[in-house]
């Protein structure tokens, strides 16, 4: 059965496993009022203690996400 129940990855195993796993992950991050948006949704490429880099899931395109800025979650 699968969970509905979003997770949020924080951990170099949660990333890691998303990687290997081909979850798909939404992006998100806070704009100016403080409130978080979902800036991107595709899959975990690479990942370092500073940054993500995510496949989008629609053009193929990469993209670096700061950990220290950035929320991931599973979807």
């Amino acid at each position: 059965m699968k969970s509905n129940k979003k997770h949020t990855l924080t951990e170099d195993i949660h990333f890691f496993t998303a990687g290997l796993s081909g979850n798909l992950i939404t992006v998100w991050q806070e704009d100016p009022a403080g409130v978080y948006c979902e800036i991107g949704r595709g899959y975990v490429e690479a990942y370092t203690n500073k940054y993500v880099r995510v496949r989008n899931l629609q053009s193929g395109t990469k993209s670096l996400y700061s950990r220290d800025v950035t929320m991931f979650q599973t979807d």
